[in-house]
């Protein structure tokens, strides 16, 4: 029977790895499909390796951290040199994955990665690394596989998987209604992260600015998408008792889709929201050493996707000393006060959402994977 392993780290690899899985099962029922990852890929019928935990660190990790992806990273070399593979896929996790393929490339596995590292965005040194143990990538940004073929990679843009999960379009009324807001008046959605570490760094500055957009707003109603990822205990816990939010968790389509503007951590949210069409303003704060190391790396001048699918700044970027409540809140009411601003901004979401085609990147990419391992 044919195998495969995928490996993933980040809850939103964990999604794109069972999208992934569902296709590669439906192309070829009798595919054994073993991974790394977490809830998502266990629904999707896909044996999670004993064992052994997902890593999903952002920034300079700590020594337990450290301590925890060593361990992943060994006990993953070890099962990649004793069992038959017909193909390893890396998703994402560019820390642990291509740490991985370096360690198991003598074994002349068959590795391809699909969700790249964005190495276009913070340079080039793991390319020569890439080329020597990444077979075929599948990217899911336009531009990047003009880019990885450049690079001397066997490159194929299948799309981006987001537009999978997408309706055609979104009724913001409906969307109120159904998630028990009222349909009138001004929504401010709140989408502080996927990681507890960056929703503790991030929510309670955004719950400020919200404060002093009320004063203008009085009846503003606020909604928080609680990733799957981030525990009721910690949100509960930052909100405290002070702050009329309705939480709402696994509905971050509908969320976006409610809301009049967005308050956003840099990440895939951003582009989810922009393929939705809701306004936003992008947000991040990470410790000082990690964004002083970050800004070293980084050679693009936007961290945001939507600005860097733009190639402009149309969407405000708060980041580090700059996301202060009364930026935040500046910006917001800036947006919230000025439709023309918020018709530039839908107009340029709109040209981002037909450049990447449309659905279905899950299940070409599964066409590709089977295709590189001939089944």
């Amino acid at each position: 029977m044919p195998k495969i392993l995928l490996v993933t780290g980040e809850a939103s690899g964990d999604m794109h790895g069972a999208k992934l899985g569902l296709a590669l099962r439906e192309l070829h029922p009798g595919l054994e499909l073993v991974g790394v990852g977490g809830q998502k890929m266990l629904e999707a019928g896909i044996s999670l390796l004993p064992d052994v935990d997902r890593v999903d660190v952002m920034g300079v990790p700590g020594l337990q951290q450290v301590l925890k992806g060593w361990k992943t990273l060994q006990t993953l070399s070890a099962y990649v040199r004793r069992e038959c593979l017909d193909a390893i896929i890396l998703i994402d996790s560019p820390g642990l994955n291509l740490r991985l393929a370096k360690a198991v490339a003598t074994t002349s596995q068959t590795i391809i990665y699909y969700i790249a590292p964005q190495v276009w965005a913070w340079g080039s040194r793991r390319l020569h690394l890439m080329r020597r143990v990444v077979k075929h990538v599948l990217a899911i940004l336009p531009f990047e596989e003009d880019y990885f073929r450049q690079a001397g990679l066997t490159c194929h843009y299948v799309g981006h998987p987001l537009l999978d999960d997408l309706a055609p379009s979104y009724d913001t009324i409906q969307e109120r209604v159904r998630l028990n807001l009222h349909p009138d008046g001004m929504v401010i959605g709140l989408l502080p992260g996927s990681r507890e570490r960056e929703v503790e760094d991030i929510l309670p500055t955004l719950l400020e600015a919200v404060q002093q957009i009320r004063n203008r707003y009085p009846a503003l109603q606020t909604v928080l998408a609680q990733a799957d990822s981030v525990s009721d205990s910690m949100i509960t816990r930052v909100l405290g008792t002070s702050h009329p939010v309705q939480v709402m968790k696994g509905e971050s389509n509908g969320v976006i889709a409610a809301s009049d503007l967005l308050l956003i951590a840099s990440g895939t949210a951003t582009l989810q929201a922009a393929l939705i069409g809701t306004p936003m303003i992008i947000v991040y704060r990470t410790s000082p050493f990690t964004y002083h190391i970050a800004k070293r790396l980084v050679r693009i001048p936007y961290i945001g996707l939507v600005n860097i699918l733009a190639d402009q700044e149309v969407v405000p970027e708060l980041i580090q000393d700059r996301m202060t409540s009364g930026n935040i809140a500046h910006e917001a009411l800036e947006i919230l006060d000025n439709p023309e601003r918020q018709r530039v901004m839908r107009e340029v979401f709109q040209t981002i959402r037909q450049s990447l085609g449309g659905p279905g990147a899950s299940h070409r990419a599964a066409e590709m994977i089977l295709s590189e391992i001939s089944l």
